[in-house]
């Protein structure tokens, strides 16, 4: 007699990004001691303002030059003139919340449409609780491309200031809320 299985249930995308994801070069997107570069720190919060201490960071960005070394450039993949950048960083979050990716600042972006992007990072977030990534921007505030930025332009102005890092002896700050009245805006990619 063969018994009949149940389905899985759905599952999130955490709590176990911390055994499974981890990577010990993660958060340098440059390695240390590399020119120019600065540090994205940042804490995400819920919706109470409580801190996420069980959450994974992912950044995805084009070089100062605004190039990507990957294929779905459309001008072609190119390899970056900062040696060692990878375009690409991991961080979890420690028992505040907090998180830190060492990068260069990117350069700005042309649009399939002919416009241009400012330069900008992308930020992925991933918890517990969440059952697919929450995907954002980290725009730079002293760039006058803001005003022009496609993206930046969709997004009510009301909420505009969520995606603005602000500066920091270091480098940046951008914290994350994932809910409630200072909810960071996300994209649906």
């Amino acid at each position: 007699m063969s018994e009949r299985l149940g389905l899985t249930p759905a599952q999130t995308v955490g709590p176990y990004l911390h055994i499974g994801l981890h990577w010990p070069d993660g958060p340098y997107v440059v390695p240390e001691g590399t020119p120019g570069a600065c540090w994205i720190r940042g804490r995400i919060i819920d919706g109470t303002g409580a801190p996420v201490v069980d959450a994974l960071v992912e950044s995805w960005q084009a070089d100062p030059d605004g190039r990507f070394d990957h294929p779905d450039d459309p001008r072609g993949a190119r390899p970056s003139t900062v040696p060692g950048f990878r375009g690409f960083g991991r961080c979890e979050t420690d028992a505040q919340g907090q998180y830190a990716l060492l990068t260069v600042k990117p350069g700005a972006l042309p649009t399939p449409e002919g416009e241009t992007e400012a330069p900008h990072l992308a930020l992925s977030v991933f918890a517990r609780g969440l059952l697919h990534r929450l995907v954002t921007r980290v725009y730079f505030p002293d760039e006058a491309g803001n005003v022009t930025d496609p993206v930046l332009r969709g997004v009510d102005p009301a909420r505009r200031g969520t995606l603005l890092a602000s500066p920091a002896p270091d480098g940046y700050r951008f914290d994350i809320c994932l809910q409630g009245e200072h909810e960071t805006v996300f994209f649906a990619v």
